[in-house]
């Protein structure tokens, strides 16, 4: 669908695919929430030049979507930077030869759009140069390395990992260090593993609840991204959720609902409502902004929140919060991304197919997926007790601080603080709120847990260790028998910590 040239002010103004207004004269065009091409320098172009890519760019910006359309104009900014401006065959020849294999692809997706050029007969482009370009056969962009790989720095987290986050995230929350908002972004990620485009897509009205068979359930109907032709919104997917994130989302909605009613001075009815940005931008909205004019905005992804807002939530958490692998003993470092890698590959490692992993992460081809089912070989071992001592220190999953004593605990005098395994105490929890946790064990990765030093930690370690065993004697399954890695690393780190104070007493 070409959306037709309109008229304002003597200018001609065309829109994006996304339904954003911007003129082919100026150098600046804001093609929808998040991607704004800056054209400055085309300038440096031949008239002839300048106005034949200007042409074809203004064709894929107004069919095709506003990321690949930017994808474009990166790679043609990238070929005539390379050749001073000229667009001949001797400077295509040069600008493959410097072109490495894991950049070659480059030069494929820029393919397209000069055809594309040729074809629609602007001037700038000759035959023999098209039909050069389109005799090499060039090599696709290299898919899934940092999976394949399980990149510890942009690759899938760990079981650990992710454990870590959550636990993390819930702890923040419970402190009220992070917002409704950052924890919603955070834990739609966690547990969806879609791309942040998707997520801040969103309207209220796509986070539903269900019934089957007199069954509660709870799903998201996702909008679909990276659909080349298709318009903003316009396809969809679903995606079932727990009622854990559903009760998120509802604080989030409700929240949404409260800020634009704060601003506006008419009544918000329940249809409007539901066209509401679950992740808002409300930054243009005032009270003057009528009920007329925010229908109108709705019917676009004006109002919506921009896709970095996820990596933004994603550093606030870390700021607050950091969160150590058992594999580098480094903070964690945490993109949208990662969640994706996370997802995909926890499903091929659980069995799922290829066609499984595509549909859940929303793939339109397989192309993309087959590095999940590659990266089976590197399924990590379940953790015994040598491995856990090792990985323990750089985990950190252990939380709360080791007191000599109940003398010294925060609410050391208070008999109901006391933790117990069944058998004797182990320590002290310092939260003077309620917990509905399961004590001792959840104890161990919480901030307000006290251990005592002459606790019997080394026994519930292995009462931990015996289950895991147990539970894959059972079922031969290394996901369920490592429910409690994290734990497990945790109870590994007190015990480490209590031989370690022993000592040091015992020397001094």
């Amino acid at each position: 669908m070409i959306y037709a040239d309109i008229d304002m002010n003597n200018q001609t103004v065309s829109r994006s695919r996304d339904g954003w207004a911007f003129s082919k004269s100026e150098r600046t065009w804001h093609l929808n929430k998040n991607i704004i091409i800056e054209l400055d320098w085309v300038d440096d172009l031949t008239d002839e030049l300048k106005d034949s890519f200007l042409n074809t760019l203004h064709y894929y910006a107004v069919n095709s979507s506003a990321s690949h359309t930017q994808n474009m104009m990166h790679r043609a900014k990238s070929f005539f930077l390379f050749s001073d401006g000229r667009l001949d065959t001797k400077s295509l020849l040069a600008f493959r030869a410097k072109l490495s294999s894991s950049t070659e692809h480059h030069l494929g997706s820029l393919r397209g759009f000069l055809v594309a050029w040729y074809r629609q007969g602007h001037p700038g482009i000759n035959e023999e140069f098209i039909r050069t370009l389109q005799g090499w056969v060039l090599k696709g962009n290299e898919i899934g390395r940092a999976v394949l790989q399980m990149d510890s720095q942009k690759g899938p987290l760990t079981d650990v990992e992710m454990q870590g986050v959550l636990d993390g995230v819930i702890t923040c929350y419970s402190k009220h260090r992070l917002r409704v908002e950052t924890v919603a972004l955070i834990l739609t990620l966690l547990y969806t593993g879609r791309r942040s485009v998707q997520i801040v897509s969103l309207k209220i009205k796509d986070v539903r609840a269900t019934k089957n068979n007199g069954t509660a359930g709870y799903e998201i109907n996702f909008p679909r991204a990276k659909q080349r032709h298709a318009l903003w919104r316009s396809t969809f997917n679903t995606y079932a959720i727990d009622e854990d994130l559903w009760l998120i989302l509802q604080l989030q909605v409700a929240e949404t609902v409260d800020r634009l009613q704060s601003l506006v001075d008419f009544r918000l009815s329940d249809a409007l409502i539901q066209e509401l940005p679950l992740f808002p931008d409300f930054v243009d909205i005032s009270s003057r902004t009528t009920e007329r004019e925010l229908s109108e905005l709705l019917q676009f992804d004006y109002l919506h929140a921009p896709a970095n807002i996820c990596n933004s939530a994603l550093t606030r958490f870390s700021e607050e919060h950091r969160v150590f692998s058992e594999r580098t003993g480094q903070p964690l470092n945490l993109t949208s991304r990662r969640f994706r890698y996370t997802l995909g590959t926890n499903l091929a490692h659980q069995g799922y197919g290829i066609a499984i992993v595509a549909e859940a992460l929303d793939h339109s081809t397989m192309q993309s997926t087959s590095c999940y089912i590659k990266s089976l070989s590197d399924i990590v071992g379940r953790i015994d007790k040598a491995v856990a001592q090792r990985l323990a220190p750089l985990a950190q999953a252990f939380q709360g601080v080791l007191v000599t004593s109940e003398r010294e605990a925060v609410r050391g005098g208070d008999p109901s603080s006391r933790i117990t395994n069944g058998r004797v105490n182990i320590g002290t929890c310092g939260s003077y709120g309620f917990c509905g946790a399961l004590a001792p064990l959840a104890c161990y990765t919480c901030t307000h847990f006290q251990p005592w030093l002459d606790g019997p930690h080394e026994e519930v370690l292995s009462e931990l260790l015996a289950s895991s065993d147990r539970v894959w004697t059972v079922t031969q399954d290394t996901k369920v028998a490592s429910a409690n890695d994290r734990l497990i690393l945790a109870v590994t780190d007190v015990v480490q910590r209590c031989a370690q104070a022993k000592k040091a007493t015992s020397n001094g």
